[in-house]
């Protein structure tokens, strides 16, 4: 198999998490190839997601770097055994990699957390809600261009459907609220679908109001992705460019305890719908 010129940022993890196997056990690089009967250059391209690696390999690493947390071994194995291509891979060329690497992180989390200040979340968006935003965002993309981005978001959102669905919770200040993205109808349309999708088993809104006094006013948007094991959890965060993923250990946890402190000054979900149908009535 010929080495992947572009990895995924989940095929990249798995590398990511193979080094740390390998580097806790102070086991140099060189002696890992040998250990798995390969090269250096082999075992730079598994560790840095450009080649795949087998379950065989992978637990041969595991046992001899004493990595004894069978789960998170499991997981691993089940990383690299991810043959067929996602659903995502018909908008490669289309939709930028980074938007392609969290629909697949989402469709492979066990559970989503999100909190975003000035946008509606990507997985509660109507589609005229998507038209609008990416319609200002990028005014000179091609409107084949354009309905390419609405169809991939709106499919990102089946993994909130049926009952699968992904457990899901969002956090969303008021501020996300009362922008009237595509105007008062479009606006009123799309509070409507937040409170619809509130009421999913699997999916909790809660809000965030102008008025709490426990919320310091930060700006730090964040999708929050679980993993089948702790270990395996991933950040995203939108910058001025591209999104970024973060998943050292410091990260995850300074951004957990981060979520958990807007959790503190949200409202409740009942109370979060009454304010959803307020700002819907007043538009």
């Amino acid at each position: 198999m010929p080495p992947r010129s572009t990895p995924t940022a989940r095929q990249e993890r798995l590398g990511a998490e193979l080094r740390k196997i390998r580097e806790s056990a102070g086991v140099t690089a060189r002696a890992a190839a040998a250990l798995l009967g390969t090269n250096p250059i082999q075992q730079s391209a598994y560790e840095a997601g450009r080649s795949g690696i087998s379950e065989d390999r992978i637990r041969r690493l595991a046992t001899h770097c004493a990595c004894d947390d069978a789960a998170y071994v499991d997981a691993l194995v089940r990383m690299a055994n991810e043959r067929g291509k996602g659903w995502w891979e018909e908008y490669r060329g289309v939709v930028a990699p980074q938007g392609l690497d969290i629909a697949e992180c989402e469709h492979h989390a066990t559970r989503i957390r999100t909190f975003q200040v000035a946008h509606v979340p990507g997985l509660l968006q109507t589609e005229d809600h998507m038209q609008a935003m990416f319609s200002y965002m990028s005014s000179d993309v091609p409107k084949r261009d354009l309905e390419a981005f609405v169809a991939f978001r709106a499919q990102r959102q089946q993994v909130l459907a049926g009952s699968s669905g992904t457990p899901y919770e969002a956090v969303i200040h008021e501020a996300a609220l009362r922008i009237r993205v595509g105007g008062r109808d479009t606006a009123r349309t799309q509070l409507k679908q937040i409170l619809e999708r509130s009421e999913l088993d699997n999916v909790t809104v809660r809000v965030l109001p102008f008025d709490t006094e426990d919320f310091a006013g930060s700006g730090y948007s964040m999708l929050y992705l679980h993993g089948p094991v702790p270990q395996l959890d991933t950040v995203q965060t939108d910058t001025g460019h591209d999104p970024e993923f973060f998943d050292a250990e410091s990260r995850l946890r300074q951004y957990r305890k981060r979520y958990e402190r807007v959790m503190l000054a949200a409202l409740p979900p009942a109370e979060s719908r009454d304010v959803i149908s307020r700002i819907a009535h007043e538009l």
